[in-house]
């Protein structure tokens, strides 16, 4: 059974988006398992640009069913939006998006919990995007969420709505927030929404269940990246969801023996947005010359993001969570003016070196990573399409990265278009895509 998950090895923005889309074609299901509408994947298709927030990415290919799954968060305005706009370009978002019913809401009230939380003075700021994720789940934890279902059932949905609305009020009067929200309007706003969706609400965990007994094939499409897990990322400074490949499983309502394999995405180097630790950060020159070569900003936020040199330790770490069968490598291009590349290969904390990745955001602040450094290729990969063309200092670079992490190269992107793809001849991954 060939049923894969791709999901970020890093820090998120690995460029999953292309990836989903160019796999899509191989499956018949794309479903989408975790986190909320601040995820961007920008896919290119000819001189068209998508960003998708919620929608996974399979959506752009003609008969490939996309699935929200019960683990996402949903802001129904941002999931409206995002329809309007693959209806405009030409897609049926109707016939071909499934919506778990089991998946929580977003208001827009959770917006504003979550910029009190991100602003209080006596706080340690996350970066958050502020728009209602993490407090959307902190609700779900809480057993006080709102699900899609819950929007058909008219009473059970004033009742739930209306404690829930109480419960922001008392918390905005309590640290003083005076912004004057409409919370009857918002009721009646999401009404209409539901309405609008209704035809796409479905059981996605049955739906999924069903087709793969049928012998129909699913990727499971993660948001942000590994790092970034609830529980196995640089906490606090993590997402709300279970971005590792276990969370494919509880998102999307599956069993663990129905997956094939999994494929992590990771950059030639590495970003981070927003706060935290991030070992192997260039904060000089050549961090920008990455962030400008690459056009590191967020695809969705616009911010820009913190650019470093590849991580092995922390590569390794995220291998042994997923358990990846292949790496797809993206972005070799940004590095090909780079004279010499930096490697970070161990870390060292308090004059010894680690065998582990740090719990601890003190110890995760105070590491000094060891570098090894090869030479660049100072040669054009962008567009490349066969390995045997890739520079010969570009493929030792991709082959060193593999024997360091232990993780074979089974892909590697070298532009954004779908065709500047390189899919590594004898590979495990060939092997899962076929």
């Amino acid at each position: 059974m060939k049923n894969l998950i791709v999901l970020g090895a890093q820090w998120g923005d690995e460029g999953k988006g292309k990836v989903v889309d160019l796999f899509s074609e191989k499956f018949d299901i794309v479903a989408r398992y975790q986190g909320g509408h601040n995820a961007g994947h920008t896919v290119f298709v000819g001189s068209r640009k998508f960003v998708l927030k919620l929608i996974p990415s399979g959506i752009l290919r003609p008969g490939v069913q996309a699935v929200i799954g019960n683990g996402v968060v949903v802001d129904l305005a941002a999931l409206i939006e995002e329809m309007k706009s693959l209806e405009a370009a030409g897609i049926d978002v109707t016939r071909q998006l499934a919506i778990s019913n089991r998946a929580h809401v977003i208001f827009p009230f959770h917006r504003i919990v979550e910029k009190m939380s991100e602003g209080r003075p006596d706080r340690i700021a996350i970066g958050t995007t502020s728009r209602g994720i993490g407090p959307c789940y902190e609700d779900k934890i809480g057993r006080r969420g709102i699900r899609i279902a819950d929007l058909y059932e008219p009473e059970a949905f004033q009742a739930l709505y209306d404690t829930l609305a109480e419960d922001k009020q008392l918390l905005a009067q309590t640290f003083g927030i005076q912004e004057n929200i409409d919370y009857s309007g918002i009721r009646d706003e999401y009404r209409a929404y539901a309405e609008r969706i209704r035809p796409m609400v479905h059981d996605t965990s049955k739906l999924l269940n069903d087709a793969m007994r049928a012998g129909r094939r699913v990727l499971f499409e993660g948001a942000q990246g590994t790092m970034l897990d609830i529980d196995h990322g640089t906490y606090p400074f993590v997402t709300s969801s279970s971005a590792t490949a276990g969370g494919a499983c509880t998102g999307a309502g599956v069993p663990p023996t129905a997956i094939g394999g999994v494929a992590g995405v990771s950059k030639a180097y590495i970003t981070r947005v927003g706060s935290g630790p991030f070992p192997t950060e260039d904060k000089g020159e050549w961090g920008e010359r990455i962030r400008k070569a690459g056009n590191e900003f967020g695809a969705v936020t616009g911010r820009p993001r913190r650019c470093g040199w590849f991580d092995v330790p922390l590569l390794r770490y995220t291998a042994m969570l997923n358990g990846f069968d292949t790496l797809i490598i993206t972005k070799l291009d940004v590095l090909d003016e780079m004279e010499e590349i930096p490697i970070c290969v161990a870390y060292r904390a308090g004059g010894r070196e680690l065998d582990e990745m740090p719990a601890t955001l003190g110890v995760m602040e105070s590491l000094e990573p060891v570098y090894v450094r090869m030479h660049g290729w100072r040669s054009p990969t962008r567009g490349l399409r066969r390995q045997e063309d890739l520079p010969p200092a570009a493929q030792a670079y991709l082959r060193f990265l593999a024997e360091r992490t232990g993780v074979e190269v089974g892909c590697v992107s070298t532009g954004p278009e779908r065709d500047e793809t390189i899919l590594i001849r004898g590979s495990r991954l060939e092997e899962l895509l076929s």
